[in-house]
């Protein structure tokens, strides 16, 4: 475990999370309420932003759902961009989150959209700690955040996926403020068109830590803008960046709640107490 997250009780906890040592039974205090995000159903809880159109337009029906999957597709267009359709962003609009564990299942699918940038061929992410979807700019890009990025192989080079990237943001890794805007973890390259599980967990601006398929390739610490405001909390978005996407799993489990342990809804597996949350039995 990188230096970094030995330095307060906190990242104790967290250390006890990662290498599968916290213990889960059938005590309720410890059993784990994961949310799912996406219900394999429709995207009712999400908000579409495409650049070039208004909030919950969805033009050339870019995101989707099909066979019980959130896909993101190029299909309809006939090359990239088209009028009124460039890079996309799907968001729970649901609420904010701060303190959990975002885990996806995702692949990709196909060719890249004709028109589409180089740096772009299968890539998608998972944008975090973003402002609300409407705050959006009608031709605006990417919003504010740290992107979990996925990428997925050529079929021949190496290529991490579950790298990170920062769209206005900064962050602070092994002791070093880092204003790159992507830089590559330690991952394998996943050539094909394989399903890949992506796992994040994130304590508000403190620290966060990528995993793929159960193996931890990144950490992090002093999430911020570029500013230096501590970025703690935020929205959770998917991407259509011109490589068909398909994602089969979307759900969080959020490690913030009621830390008082008479409480009915106390879970030992918080880190980030709200005491308002509590509810207590007669």
């Amino acid at each position: 475990m990188p230096a970094p997250l030995l330095r307060t009780p906190l990242a104790l906890a967290l250390v006890s999370l990662l290498s599968g040592t916290a213990c889960v039974s059938s005590n309720t205090s410890d059993s784990e309420q994961w949310i799912d995000l996406f219900n394999g159903k429709d995207l009712d809880a999400w908000a579409i932003k495409i650049q070039g159109s208004a909030l919950g337009e969805n033009p050339l029906d870019t995101f989707r759902v099909e066979d019980g999957l959130l896909k993101a597709r190029y299909d309809n267009y006939e090359s990239f961009p088209q009028k009124n359709a460039g890079f996309g962003h799907i968001f729970y609009a649901e609420r904010a989150f701060s303190h959990y564990i975002l885990e996806v299942e995702y692949r990709f699918v196909g060719e890249q959209v004709k028109g589409g940038p180089g740096w772009a061929y299968r890539n998608n992410g998972m944008m975090y700690h973003t402002p609300a979807p409407t705050m959006m700019e009608l031709n605006q890009d990417f919003p504010v955040s740290i992107e979990f990025q996925l990428l997925g192989g050529n079929g021949t080079d190496e290529r991490t996926t579950a790298n990170l990237c920062t769209p206005a943001t900064q962050v602070v890794i092994d002791g070093e403020l880092r204003k790159d805007h992507c830089i590559n973890s330690a991952s394998k390259t996943y050539h094909g068109d394989q399903w890949v599980t992506a796992r994040l967990e994130v304590h508000g601006s403190e620290v966060a830590i990528h995993s793929v398929n159960g193996e931890q390739v990144m950490t992090y610490t002093d999430l911020q803008l570029d500013d230096g405001t501590p970025q703690g909390s935020g929205y959770i978005a998917l991407q259509a960046e011109t490589g068909p996407t398909d994602f089969r799993r979307v759900r969080l489990l959020n490690l913030e709640g009621c830390m008082d342990d008479k409480a009915s809804n106390y879970r030992s597996y918080f880190i980030k107490n709200d005491s308002a949350a509590c509810q207590y039995t007669q």
